[in-house]
């Protein structure tokens, strides 16, 4: 049995770290204004700890579907790699970046993202990859009867738009992916940050989710069985999807600093169990209570769409 942990949107946030200049003249102006307003009350770094702690103790792999930083600053990459590298110490963690860690085109020309979390994104076939703004993706770890694709939708976009998209380039590198003799027979666990499935109208999907979603799904359908992890919703959901070839199971991990009243957004982790066949046997969530003090074990809210 594998148990996989899955964590996102971990908005490791700094308020003091950037020089005003690096804030006013680009979309961290808008950004900014959140954290001060609103996201700085929301995430507790006190409840990231505990739920980073528990989660790599009780997972042979944790996920980390992106939104790690809050405003792609040097000292939040800083801040949030020493806590992955701790979790590190007891579990395998992988990674992808979500719209926060890749806010401007400046930390796509700089290669921001790979430089800090490069240790958490090593691929088993490198050379299928092509070149995204937060660095070589799509990557693969081949662990067991599980192959762990990771992918960017991440990308520089301007203020009060939060969406992203995967591309033709990519799709057709996670095309020869799946069709790799070390990867086919495998069960494919496919890391990316936006829904893969979203349910909302059309118009907040363009604005806040994945805009080639469609196209994802159809180069994934050709599967008989796949799991897709994600987060940018704040919102602990599975959906199952039928295919041409079988289904799809997409799941969404809450923040996993929220401080928040309902059990389906408050910070935790959800933990998935693959067996030594590759298929899904259980999928639940462990949501710290109210107080911060423990782990509550919930069921995660189920759609067929």
């Amino acid at each position: 049995m594998m148990r996989i942990a899955h964590v996102s949107d971990l908005h490791v946030l700094s308020r003091t770290a950037a020089h005003w200049r690096s804030i006013v003249f680009n979309k961290r102006v808008t950004g900014y204004a959140n954290l001060l307003l609103r996201r700085g009350r929301v995430h507790r770094r006190e409840f990231l700890v505990r739920v980073l702690a528990e989660a790599s103790g009780q997972s042979n792999h944790l996920v980390v579907t992106g939104d790690i930083t809050n405003l792609s600053l040097e000292h939040e990459y800083e801040e949030a790699r020493e806590l992955l590298a701790t979790a590190a110490q007891r579990t395998e963690v992988t990674v992808v970046p979500g719209n926060h860690d890749i806010y401007l085109p400046s930390i796509h020309r700089g290669g921001r993202f790979a430089h800090h979390f490069g240790a958490f994104m090593g691929s088993d076939l490198p050379e299928l990859a092509c070149d995204v703004p937060a660095g070589p993706f799509p990557w693969v770890k081949l662990r067991g009867r599980a192959a762990f694709i990771g992918l960017s939708s991440a990308v520089p976009r301007p203020p009060f738009v939060a969406g992203g998209f995967v591309g033709r380039p990519q799709l057709a590198a996670l095309e020869r992916i799946l069709a790799h003799p070390a990867v086919s027979q495998q069960t494919p666990i496919i890391l990316i940050h936006h829904p893969a499935v979203d349910v909302r109208p059309r118009p907040v999907q363009l604005r806040d989710g994945l805009i080639d979603a469609a196209a994802f799904r159809a180069t994934v359908g050709t599967l008989p069985h796949a799991l897709v992890l994600f987060g940018h919703l704040h919102l602990r959901r599975r959906y199952t999807v039928r295919t041409p070839s079988g289904t799809l199971d997409a799941i969404c991990a809450s923040g996993a600093a929220l401080n928040h009243q309902h059990e389906s957004v408050r910070a935790g982790f959800n933990l998935y169990v693959i067996d030594d066949r590759g298929r899904l046997v259980s999928a639940e969530a462990h949501v710290l209570d109210a107080a911060g003090g423990g782990f509550e074990r919930r069921p995660i809210d189920h759609v067929c769409v």
